[in-house]
């Protein structure tokens, strides 16, 4: 089941955030993951939980309705089993509702050397548009990619 986040479930949505070995690259912790949720959920950001009895996966959609031309924001999608089909269906999910917000464009950033990630949107329809080094920490590129909603 994919549901709107309850602010119950951020501190759970934090640690899966805090425990990932790909977050920890940008120096993620419990805390600041928490302070990060909450004042995304607080500003208008959309959060969607995946599981059944737990949380197995989220996404996590900002909006930018004015700018580049009515955009939505993937800012993170997380599962805890990548391979079995939830993030598909938690990217799905993200993408009705950034077309139901009246967004244009979804646009998101995987770290370059996150193969796995890349292919993933590629086949889900995203056209890689460039690489932008450095832009979140010194040692990590990040590329751009696009998709119309």
């Amino acid at each position: 089941m994919i549901a709107a986040a309850e602010p119950s479930a951020l501190p759970a949505l934090a640690r899966l955030m805090a425990d990932s070995a790909l977050l920890s690259r940008y120096g993620t912790t419990y805390e600041d993951s928490l302070a990060a949720l909450s004042e995304a959920a607080a500003g208008g950001d959309v959060i969607l939980v995946a599981g059944a009895g737990g949380v197995d996966g989220f996404a996590w959609l900002s909006f930018a309705p004015r700018i580049l031309n009515g955009a939505a924001y993937l800012r993170l999608l997380l599962v805890t089993s990548p391979g079995n089909g939830l993030g598909a269906r938690l990217l799905a999910a993200a993408e009705t509702v950034s077309r139901d917000g009246g967004a244009k464009h979804l646009y998101l950033l995987v770290t370059t050397d996150n193969l796995a990630a890349r292919r993933f949107y590629e086949r889900h329809g995203y056209r890689h548009v460039g690489n932008l080094p450095g832009l979140v920490r010194p040692e990590l590129d990040e590329a751009l990619y696009h998709k119309r909603a």
